[in-house]
């Protein structure tokens, strides 16, 4: 009988055929003689799959001369036979397996779905072609390093080996202050920061899974932890109380003043120490919010020429520099797209706007179209929408990650980039960002074969190596509890923002108590199987208890709300006090478990607001 297989991304042709191969204990992976070096990478992780099964051994030979009976998986690059960039047929009949690739990343594409069917069955593998090719060319996952949680060099490795075999093929690290600038120790002294060495050791492992590692570093706006210091605090666009485009206020420092002497000086020193780390030759400036351009140092040139000329003049300064290094440039459309579309037209032609948008109906048609029309090469960005929630926002992640990719597709988007941020203390553990990213890999490679597909079964399969589907329904479900209180909060949840803000002034959101009770029930629903899962990942037990914490964390959020609205009912107050005074405890021990020190005291000082309003 033929297996259903699940895939992570499902592949856009796929036809069973009659009979079975079982991998024999000997066997040989073989190179084509004249490819071998190119093959290498895909041979390498064959022989690592392989290798799991128990007492199976396969080697690998160049030689041109292996009898066809000892080899059991052949490697090629044959673009004649694969004629799209990325693309593969995989092959496997009774006598052998066979993948040629387009070029040597097709090639390792086609091993790493090889890899899922050998998780799958085992030994006996259901023989199959398998011909595949992606949508977007370039699919990335951009993790927040700068707010607060910057991530050990071992949970970055194992996020990049399985990002690999998701066929994703960038990665950015999203950067404020969180790299050792030499000539700038204070910005970074308390952020266990990403050092040269580390940034080179990430590179070449990010090369040899086909993941190219973008140097990202932000210039313009949210410059704030480089601009609270002394030394740099003349080129602040204002140190005071600002308005952001939602009204209120904001404080400063956030953006460089653009007109500063010493604004574009200072990022190009930064980009002189950064970018000999990496390898690839784009560079994400980032340039994005700039909520307090023209309210302070350059508000009389911004009534002079607008502020979206001044925005766009400071732009063509960095991509300036950035031009003369070799890199193209990419930064963050938002200024331009949604401010000033008229600038579209006036940007050079071999830069990349990031078109990003996190909520599921963020308006990915209409600012694609303008980027397509303008001719300017975009990404489209959304996000695993695992930010400002705790426990993610299920159901938005996966409308927001379609959305981008539908209108990616459609107006020809060079790129995806599957975002996953850290605002206001970083507080989700980073397992609950797997679902989103997950979704994104599978609709970014191909749309089509991935739009019905079982986000939950590929998560608990691929990422939680759980077969049971247990921990990827867990996952699901508990970010969908975001629902339960009935609140559509832009980009974050009722209960995570119940926790943020002082007790008095949750009220604002005029909650259902009935419905926080449902919430509180949703909770314990959701992680009640945590104890049916089966992951076979080293880390296992840690992520459930990082299930379990952020789901304590959601429960004390909910009964937060209830406090704010109902009052000191049964003693609450000195309840909530008690389990989240105990709750910190955890929260530092979990974090320190992926993460570094340095940006813990800014996320706990967030927790510990929060329970000072119960003294």
């Amino acid at each position: 009988m033929t297996p259903s297989l699940t895939f992570l991304p499902f592949p856009r042709q796929l036809t069973y055929t009659d009979g079975a191969y079982v991998l024999p204990v000997e066997s040989l992976i073989v190179l084509d003689a004249e490819q071998a070096a190119d093959l290498r990478r895909a041979a390498c992780r064959a022989q690592a799959v392989i290798g799991k099964l128990p007492g199976v051994r396969w080697q690998q030979s160049a030689s041109p001369r292996v009898p066809a009976e000892k080899a059991g998986l052949r490697l090629l690059i044959a673009p004649e036979r694969t004629p799209h960039p990325q693309g593969y047929r995989l092959h496997i009949a009774a006598s052998g397996i066979t993948i040629e690739g387009h070029d040597p990343a097709g090639v390792f594409y086609g091993v790493c779905t090889l890899a899922q069917i050998i998780a799958q069955v085992g030994q006996e593998l259901p023989c199959l072609e398998v011909h595949d090719w992606p949508d977007i060319a370039a699919r990335g996952v951009m993790l927040d390093i700068s707010r607060d949680r910057v991530y050990r060099m071992e949970t970055l490795y194992e996020l990049v080996d399985r990002l690999a075999g998701w066929k994703i093929n960038q990665l950015q690290l999203y950067t404020e202050h969180t790299f050792a600038y030499q000539q700038h120790p204070d910005v970074w002294a308390k952020a266990s920061p990403m050092t040269g060495d580390e940034i080179l050791a990430l590179d070449e492992y990010c090369r040899e899974r086909f993941i190219e590692l973008v140097p990202n570093q932000n210039s313009f706006g949210h410059m704030e932890r480089w601009l609270i210091h002394p030394r740099y605090a003349e080129m602040a666009e204002i140190q005071g109380e600002f308005v952001p485009p939602w009204g209120g206020v904001m404080q400063g420092p956030f953006s460089l003043a653009p007109e500063h002497p010493g604004s574009i000086p200072l990022v190009t020193s930064l980009f002189d120490e950064l970018l000999p780390h990496f390898t690839s030759k784009m560079f994400n400036v980032g340039c994005d919010e700039t909520f307090d351009l023209g309210q302070g140092a350059s508000k009389e040139i911004c009534a002079q020429k607008g502020k979206g000329r001044v925005y766009f003049d400071y732009l063509m300064k960095v991509y300036a520099d950035v031009q003369r290094r070799g890199y193209t440039m990419q930064f963050w459309g938002d200024i331009i797209n949604n401010d000033h579309p008229e600038l579209a037209a006036l940007l050079p032609r071999d830069v990349i706007a990031l078109n990003w948008g996190y909520e599921a109906n963020h308006p990915f048609d209409v600012e694609s179209a303008r980027f397509a029309a303008s001719g300017v090469p975009f990404y489209v960005c959304p996000g695993t929408s695992a930010w400002n929630s705790i426990g993610g926002r299920t159901g938005n992640a996966l409308g927001n990650l379609l959305n981008a990719a539908e209108n990616g597709v459609k107006y020809g988007a060079s790129g995806f980039l599957n975002t996953d941020w850290g605002d206001r203390g970083h507080w989700q553990a980073p397992p609950i960002s797997y679902l989103g990213f997950a979704a994104g890999a599978a609709y970014s490679w191909a749309l089509e074969a991935n739009r019905e597909g079982d986000v939950a079964r590929m998560a608990s399969l691929f990422a939680f190596e759980d077969p049971t589907g247990t921990m990827g329904k867990v996952a699901y479900d508990l970010g969908n509890v975001y629902q339960v209180p009935g609140l559509k909060i832009h980009n974050g949840t009722v209960l995570f923002w119940a926790l943020q803000l002082p007790v008095a002034n949750i009220q604002k959101y005029n909650a259902d108590p009935a419905k926080l009770r449902e919430t509180i029930e949703a909770i314990d629903k959701a992680v009640a199987p945590l104890d049916d899962a089966d992951m076979a990942r080293p880390d296992a037990e840690l992520i459930i208890r990082e299930f379990q914490s952020a789901a304590r964390l959601m429960r004390h959020g909910a009964k937060r709300a209830l406090l704010a609205l109902e009052g000191d009912k049964g003693g609450l107050r000195e309840e909530l006090a008690e389990d989240l005074s105990s709750y910190i405890d955890e929260y530092r021990a979990l974090w320190l478990e992926r993460s570094r020190p340095g940006g813990l005291p800014d996320s706990v000082a967030r927790l510990e607001s929060a329970l000072e309003d119960y003294h």
